[in-house]
C-alpha cells in the first residue's frame, strides 16, 4: 500500500496542478480583455497565493482530525468546481472570486504531504517529499507548455480543459485514493498532545517554517526579476525567459526525482535542506555577476537544484517534528509560510530592482543565509539507518 500511495497521492497532485498551471498564459491577455488595470492584474495573481496562505493550516487541521482522504477528495472537486466558474467568468470580480476558490484548494498540497507522511515510514519520508515536489515541478513545466497549445482556442476552452482533468482526477482518486494506514487520530490522543506538545512544537515548526519562507522569498523573487535582467543584460525575449524558467524547473525536478533520498539518507534532512540554502545563497550572488548568458543560466539552473534540496528536506522535518496526529497541522503552516512568499516576494524584488539590478540577487542572497542559520537551529537527531525507498 505505501508503495501504491506515493505513486497515487503524487498523480494526484500533479494532475491538479497540471489544470491549475494550464489556463496561466491565457489569463492575463483574458484578464485584459475585461480591463484589467495593472492592479487588478496584481490582484488577480496575489489572490491565489493569499487563498492558500489562510487555507492551508485549516485544512491540514481538518485532515489531522477528519482523515487525509475525504480533504483530498473535497480539494479535488473545489478544483473542478473553480475552473469550470473561471471559464464562465464574464467579469473581473467574478475572476477573482474564481482565483481565490483556486488558491483555497491548492492549500490541499499540504493535507498530501501529510496523506505521504502518514503512509510512508519516516526513513523513506524525505524520498516521498522530493518525488512530490518533483510531481508538483513537471506540473508547473508541462502546464503552462499545453496551455499555450491550448490558448488559440480561447480562455474559456483552456479552463474546461483543466476543469476536466480535474474532475477525472477526482474520479481516479475516488477508485484508487484509500485513506493512508498511519496513526490516525483519536479525540483522546488530540487532548493528551495539546498543550504541552504544542509549546515543544512551537520552536521548531516556527524555524522550519521560516526556513521555507526565507528560501521561497528568494527563489520567487529571482522568477520575477529574472526577465528584466536577461533583457538587459543579454537581450532575452519571451520565449528565452519561459525556456530558462523551464529549464530551471527541469534541474529542480531532476534532483528531487532521486539524489534528494540519496543523500537524506546519508546526511539527514537538517544538513540537506541547509546544503540546498547554501546553494541558493551562492547562487543567488553569481546571477547579477554573470559575464555570459550561458553562465547566467547555469546559476538559475544550480539555484532551483538547491531549492529543490531545501524543500522536501523541510516537509519532512514538519512531518516530524511534533505527534503524528497534529501532522497535517504543521505541513499546512509550512504550506502557508510559502504562500506568504509568494505574496511578499515578487513586490519586494521588483521594489528593489528599481533601486539597483543586482539588490534583488544579494537581499536575496542573504535570505537564503539566514535559511541556513534557521534550519541547523532546529532541533533534528538523526535516524539511524536512513535507507532509499520507492
Amino acid at each position: 500500500m505505501r508503495r501504491s500511495a506515493q505513486v497515487v497521492v503524487s498523480a494526484t497532485v500533479f494532475v491538479d496542478l497540471l489544470g491549475f498551471t494550464l489556463i496561466l498564459p491565457a489569463l492575463p491577455f483574458y484578464a485584459a480583455g475585461l480591463g484589467a488595470t495593472g492592479l487588478w492584474f496584481g490582484a488577480l495573481m496575489s489572490a491565489y497565493s493569499v487563498a492558500q496562505l489562510a487555507a492551508a493550516p485549516v485544512l491540514g487541521r481538518l485532515s489531522d482530525r477528519y482523515g487525509r482522504r475525504p480533504l483530498v477528495l473535497l480539494a479535488l472537486a473545489g478544483s473542478a468546481v473553480s475552473m469550470a466558474l473561471t471559464g464562465l467568468a464574464a467579469s473581473l470580480a467574478w475572476l477573482l472570486v474564481c482565483r481565490l476558490l483556486a488558491g483555497a484548494c491548492g492549500g490541499s498540497i499540504s493535507v498530501a504531504q501529510a496523506y505521504l507522511a502518514d503512509a510512508v515510514p519516516e526513513e523513506r519520508r524525505t524520498g516521498a517529499m522530493a518525488r512530490m515536489g518533483a510531481a508538483i515541478g513537471m506540473a508547473f513545466v508541462i502546464g503552462p507548455a499545453l496551455g499555450g497549445a491550448l490558448a488559440p482556442l480561447g480562455f474559456a476552452a483552456c479552463a474546461y480543459a483543466a476543469a476536466g482533468l480535474a474532475a477525472v482526477n477526482l474520479a481516479a482518486a475516488l477508485a484508487w485514493l484509500p485513506e493512508p494506514d498511519g496513526p490516525r487520530t483519536a479525540p483522546d490522543r488530540r487532548e493528551a498532545s495539546g498543550p504541552g506538545h504544542d509549546e515543544g512544537m512551537r520552536r521548531p515548526v516556527a524555524l522550519l517554517a521560516g526556513t521555507g519562507f526565507l528560501a521561497m522569498a528568494a527563489f520567487v523573487g529571482m522568477e520575477t526579476t529574472l526577465a528584466f535582467l536577461g533583457r538587459d543584460r543579454y537581450g532575452w525575449d519571451a520565449t528565452s525567459i519561459g525556456l530558462a524558467l523551464a529549464a530551471a524547473g527541469l534541474a529542480m525536478a531532476a534532483v528531487q526525482a532521486g539524489l534528494v533520498a540519496w543523500l537524506a539518507r546519508r546526511w539527514g534532512d537538517a544538513r540537506v535542506a541547509a546544503i540546498g540554502a547554501v546553494t541558493m545563497a551562492a547562487c543567488m550572488v553569481a546571477i547579477p555577476l554573470a559575464a555570459t548568458w550561458w553562465q547566467c543560466l547555469a546559476a538559475v539552473c544550480v539555484l532551483a537544484a538547491g531549492h529543490g534540496l531545501l524543500t522536501p528536506a523541510v516537509s519532512s522535518l514538519l512531518a516530524s517534528a511534533g505527534p503524528p496526529e497534529q501532522r497535517g497541522a504543521r505541513l499546512g503552516t509550512g504550506q502557508s509560510a510559502g504562500a506568504a512568499a509568494r505574496i511578499v516576494g515578487p513586490a519586494a524584488a521588483g521594489l528593489l530592482f528599481d533601486l539597483g539590478t543586482a539588490l534583488p540577487y544579494l537581499v536575496g542572497a542573504a535570505s537564503a543565509a539566514l535559511a541556513v542559520a534557521a534550519v541547523l537551529a532546529v532541533p533534528a537527531p538523526e535516524p539511524a539507518g536512513r535507507e532509499e525507498g520507492a
